[in-house]
Order: C-alpha cells, then structure tokens, then sequence
C-alpha cells in the first residue's frame, strides 16, 4: 500500500509535528511503500526570504532523517525537486470549482491568524491534491484539520475521472485519534505559525525547560488536586507515555502533592529522554550536508520517474499531448 506524508519547510519542527507525522512514518515505513517529502512549495505561502527557505528545507531533511526515517525504505525528496507536480497542480484546478475552496477551513483560520490572503494560499488545497495524485497514494496520514483538505483531493479526482476515466486513485485518510491534534504551549493546536509550539531540537536542557514553563495552566494553587482533564502540560506529557503511565501521572494529579511547576519539569525530561538518540543522529548529518543532499538527490529521480509516467497519462488524456 502507498502512503505519503510531507510537511511544509517553514521554520524549525516541532513536538506536533514529531507525534503528529514524523514518528508514526518511522512506522509506516516498516510496514507500507511510504512516499515522503519535504513541502517547500507550500513553504511559500509564509516565506518571504530564500536564504531562510533553502535554510528550512536542509534542516527538516536533517531532522527527518534524525528521528528515523531511513532512505532505504522511503523514497524521501523535496517537492520543488519534482516540478511535474505543479504541472498537474495547474491541470487539476480546471476541476476544482471555487465554493470548494471557499468552504476551506483551514484558510479562513490561518487568515484569521494573521497570515497574508493570497492566491497560493487559498490554492494549497489544489497543490496537496497534486502531491497525493501524482503517485497514485492511497492512504494519507492527516490531522483532524487536513482531513477536509484530503475530502477536496477526492472531490477533485472523482470530477476528474468522471469526465477522462479512472485515472486517479481515491486516497483515504490515515487519522490516528490520540494524536489527531497535537496542544501547544496555550492549548490551541501547535503550530509554528501561531508561535505556541515546543521545538523538537531545542539547543539545551535549560532552554527546553524554559519553553515548557511557558505552557498555559490554571490558578490551582500548590496542595489542592489538579483536573488533568484540562491540564495542557498532562495533554502534551500524555504523548509520552503509555496507558499505565498515563494512570500513574493522573493520580500525581489527583493526590494534591505536587505542583505545575513539577509536571513542567517531569514534561521536560520525558521529551530530553525521548530525543537523545535523535540528537546524535542530528548532529552527525549537521556535519555532513553533503550526504543529506545526495540523499535528496536520489529521492527526486525516483519520484519524478513515477510522476512523469503518471503526467504523461492524465495529460493525454486533456489533450495536452
């Protein structure tokens, strides 16, 4: 079974993006034919600096390969490295009428948030359609709030094979409940955009705590219980641990005994353990550019083969050839 995942090249990633993509492909790869990438076309639609964005795209590489994403069982390439897909981009937004995009929710919120309106934004659902066609994926690991995205890439493809014939694959999505939606510093989803988010490499122990420290909580002075139940630093903690782990940090909670300061602390050193062997990983491939480019390199060869023996298809199939 394929399944693809990517994501964006717009800023250092974070311990949403870790549970909610990156350490669940360390899995897909073991068991599905995972198709994997790094999305800086989408980066656009918040980058303004090329330095910045070439910066961008060569860590998240790095740090992809860091956590476990082995190149041996994932073809892993950057998007702009396989332009065949802002091709079909352009041939898919025929099909695309405007109220689906219009109904978009995720471009009303990042509007909302303060991000510029444009065109590419309100188009990267066209774009997302192009990535997961192309390679004819079927399952799609998705967020609660991609999954409407993914119902538009369905939408687009049905128009699509309607009219030319079953070209296009219908993907489905992959949503893993407990993860679906990964809590920030103030409870809201954790994204880099809306600045609540924990970095996955912090540059100290000392650094991390202090971002952990930051995470939003209530009044409940020290010595009374506190309701885990709408605790942000418990949400995040949680992510850690299994379910008799979770058991035995809800009843720290519930006993009264210890604070927000010790579960910020007990936070931190969940996620310092949990990425140690990551960081030698890290600053192994930080050393050495060089391999992560060839790696990049032969990703997109593979890839783009696939997806020229695919756009050949559907553009026959419109006339364009």
């Amino acid at each position: 079974m394929r399944v693809l995942t990517g994501i964006q090249a717009s800023g250092k990633l974070h311990l949403g993006n870790y549970f909610g993509a990156m350490k669940p492909m360390v899995k897909l790869q073991e068991e599905h034919e995972l198709f994997t990438f790094i999305a800086n076309y989408h980066s656009l639609t918040s980058s303004t600096d090329a330095e910045t964005l070439r910066r961008y795209t060569l860590d998240a590489a790095i740090d992809y390969l860091a956590v476990g994403i082995d190149p041996n069982k994932t073809l892993f390439w950057v998007q702009s490295h396989v332009p065949e897909v802002t091709e079909l981009y352009w041939i898919l937004s025929k099909f695309t009428p405007m109220g689906l995009l219009e109904r978009a929710h995720s471009y009303k919120d990042k509007v909302a948030k303060g991000i510029a309106p444009s065109h590419a934004l309100f188009s990267y659902p066209v774009l997302m359609a192009a990535d997961i066609l192309l390679f004819d994926i079927e399952k799609v690991p998705v967020g609660k709030d991609q999954k409407q995205h993914l119902e538009i890439t369905r939408d687009i493809a049905v128009k699509f094979n309607n009219e030319y014939g079953e070209l296009f694959v219908l993907p489905e999505a992959i949503i893993d409940e407990e993860v679906a939606t990964i809590p920030g510093i103030d409870g809201a989803k954790m994204s880099k955009s809306y600045g609540n988010a924990i970095d996955l490499f912090m540059e100290s122990e000392k650094a991390l705590q202090k971002r952990c420290n930051k995470i939003v909580t209530d009044s409940t002075p020290l010595g009374e219980p506190l309701d885990w139940r709408k605790c942000n630093v418990y949400a995040i903690a949680a992510l850690f641990l299994d379910d008799e782990g979770k058991k035995a940090l809800q009843a720290r909670y519930e006993s009264g005994q210890e604070g927000y300061g010790h579960f910020k602390k007990y936070l931190k050193e969940l996620i310092w353990e949990e990425l140690a062997e990551a960081r030698e990983k890290r600053a192994y491939y930080l050393a050495h550019p060089e391999e992560v480019e060839e790696i990049l390199r032969e990703g997109a060869r593979k890839a783009q083969a696939i997806a020229r023996d695919k756009l050949v298809k559907v553009k026959e199939a419109v006339g364009l050839l």
